[in-house]
């Protein structure tokens, strides 16, 4: 229901958009990632018919320089797909570090390894929050996105040890899920229990208790052929 409520808008792409489309696409996209984004960035302009007869140009234009890009950035992007960072930090029992990766660290790793300056804003991920083995894609052109390798391991262990990380990453959320649900189930039983003895606590002359007795009370016995023959 809430999707209906989307308004949209048309627009012409004036350069290719990671996860949306190329230079020339029209796409219709939400009002508000359009006018707030998209359009202040000067990534797309609106779909009129006079932009449309841009489009074929923009398209050409895009499809050169995208050329040009993919050809000067493909030995930098299979130096970042084999490429593995490793960050020594601290952590709890449970694998959570105390902060977190952020992508200008990443960034900053990148460089140092391979000496291009990368934008924290290229980095494709999350904050990085556990312990293991995490993935990180670098936009550098539509076309190429290579993903990194983060080794996120304990202070005073080797990297390596990032691997041994991974399973019980996965099991933690799902145990720690059947915990709180346990702990709601058990405030909820504790709640209707309090009710129940309330209830029970309650006066014999109270309003509400004597009108639902009242109301389920069987047919006086001045009127037993009434009911019966009903």
């Amino acid at each position: 229901m809430q999707k209906g409520l989307v308004n949209l808008m048309k627009v012409l792409l004036l350069k290719d958009v990671y996860k949306l489309g190329r230079a020339g696409d029209v796409k219709k996209v939400a009002d508000g990632y359009g006018r707030n984004y998209l359009l202040p960035q000067g990534l797309a302009m609106m779909a009129t018919a006079g932009a449309m007869k841009q489009a074929e140009r923009i398209r050409t234009q895009a499809q050169a320089e995208r050329t040009r890009l993919n050809q000067e950035l493909g030995t930098l992007a299979e130096q970042l797909g084999e490429l593995k960072l490793a960050f020594p930090v601290k952590a709890g029992e449970t694998g959570k570090l105390y902060g977190s990766i952020t992508t200008a660290m990443i960034a900053e790793a990148a460089e140092k390894e391979t000496g291009a300056v990368l934008d924290k804003r290229q980095i494709d991920s999350e904050p990085i929050k556990s312990l293991g083995v995490h993935m990180a894609a670098v936009r550098l052109t539509i076309d190429l996105v290579p993903e990194v390798t983060i080794l996120v391991h304990r202070e005073g262990e080797p990297a390596e040890s990032a691997y041994e990380e991974e399973e019980p990453e996965e099991e933690l959320p799902a145990f720690a899920e059947l915990v709180a649900e346990a702990e709601e189930i058990m405030e909820e039983g504790a709640e209707a229990e309090m009710e129940a003895e309330a209830v029970d606590e309650a006066p014999d002359d109270a309003d509400e208790p004597v009108a639902e007795v009242e109301a389920e009370a069987p047919p006086s016995q001045d009127e037993p052929e009434e009911a019966e023959g009903a």
